[in-house]
C-alpha cells in the first residue's frame, strides 16, 4: 500500500523531455525538460526571444518539434495534430484576446461549448437546441466572476474582463492542462489582482502553465517557475530559488532581482 506521503505527490500531466526546434540552421529551443503539474502554476518566464512562445507552440502541437518527446496525461502527443490534443485536455489562450466582440458574455461562452456538447457542426438545428447550454454557461460565468456582465456584449467589457471571458471559453472544453500566454499584458493593477485570483482559483482543479512578464505575478501566484536564455533553461524552483541565481538575474532580471 502506498504511503500518504506518496498518495500526496503531485501529479505530471504534462511532459517533455529534450524538446528542440530548428528553424533554417537557427536553433529556437534547446533541449528542454518540462514537467506541469495537477492543480499546480507553472511559470515559463525569460527575456524577449528566450523561446517561451515558441515552447507553447511545440506543446500544443502548432510547431512540430525538431527532436525530443511530449506526453499529455501519460499519453505520447509528440506528433499528435493540435485540434486532437485540445480534444485530450490541451487548451491554450493567446496574447491577444480572442472573444467575438459583437456577441455577449453568455453567447461567447455557449460558443465555446458546443464542441463539447456535440453541437458545433449541426447548424441544421434551431437556435433553441443551444438553450441547453445555458445552465453549463451560467456556472462558468459565475465561477469567474462575469456573472453582473452576463448579457453584455463583450466588445463594452473592460480589457481584464475579455481576458476572463477567454479563460471562461477555453474552461468551456474542461482542459486538464491550461496554456496561458501572457494573460496580465496590458492590464491595469486592479485587472491583474482580478485575473490572478481567478488563475489561482481555476488551478485548484487543473494544472496551469503560463508565460508571464509581471515577476510580481509570478512570486504571488506560481509553484513552479522555468528560466529560459537564448532556448535553453538557465533555471528551475520556485521563485526565490530562481530568483537568487546569479544567471537570471544577468539574463533577465537585472536589478529587479
Amino acid at each position: 500500500m502506498a504511503s500518504a506521503a506518496t498518495q500526496a505527490e503531485p501529479r505530471v500531466v504534462l511532459s517533455a523531455r529534450g524538446l528542440g526546434r530548428d528553424f533554417a540552421g537557427f536553433t529556437a529551443v534547446n533541449n528542454v525538460d518540462l514537467d506541469v503539474e495537477h492543480a499546480r502554476i507553472h511559470a515559463l518566464i525569460g527575456p524577449n526571444g528566450a523561446g517561451k512562445t515558441t515552447v507553447f507552440n511545440l506543446l500544443t502541437k502548432f510547431l512540430q518539434p525538431t527532436r525530443g518527446r511530449i506526453t499529455l496525461l501519460g499519453q505520447d502527443i509528440t506528433a499528435t495534430a493540435p485540434d486532437k490534443v485540445a480534444r485530450l485536455g490541451l487548451v491554450r489562450s493567446f496574447q491577444i484576446s480572442a472573444v467575438f466582440p459583437h456577441l455577449t458574455v453568455r453567447e461567447n461562452v455557449k460558443v465555446a461549448l458546443q464542441r463539447p456538447a456535440g453541437l458545433a457542426t449541426q447548424f441544421w438545428l434551431p437556435l433553441s437546441s443551444l438553450d441547453r447550454l445555458n445552465a453549463r454557461a451560467d456556472d462558468l460565468i459565475e465561477q469567474l466572476g462575469l456573472a453582473p456582465y452576463r448579457d453584455h456584449r463583450a466588445a463594452d467589457l473592460s480589457y481584464g474582463r475579455k481576458r476572463v471571458l477567454e479563460i471562461a471559453t477555453t474552461l468551456a472544453l474542461d482542459p486538464e492542462v491550461l496554456l496561458l500566454d501572457e494573460p496580465m499584458a496590458g492590464m491595469g493593477q486592479e485587472d491583474v489582482r482580478m485575473v490572478a485570483e481567478i488563475i489561482r482559483d481555476v488551478a485548484r482543479s487543473r494544472a496551469v502553465l503560463m508565460v508571464e512578464h509581471n515577476l510580481n505575478v509570478v512570486a504571488d501566484i506560481c509553484d513552479h517557475v522555468t528560466v529560459l536564455q537564448r532556448g535553453e533553461i538557465i533555471a528551475r524552483g520556485d521563485y526565490a530559488t530562481v530568483s537568487a541565481d546569479p544567471r537570471v538575474r544577468t539574463a533577465y532580471m537585472g536589478s529587479e532581482a
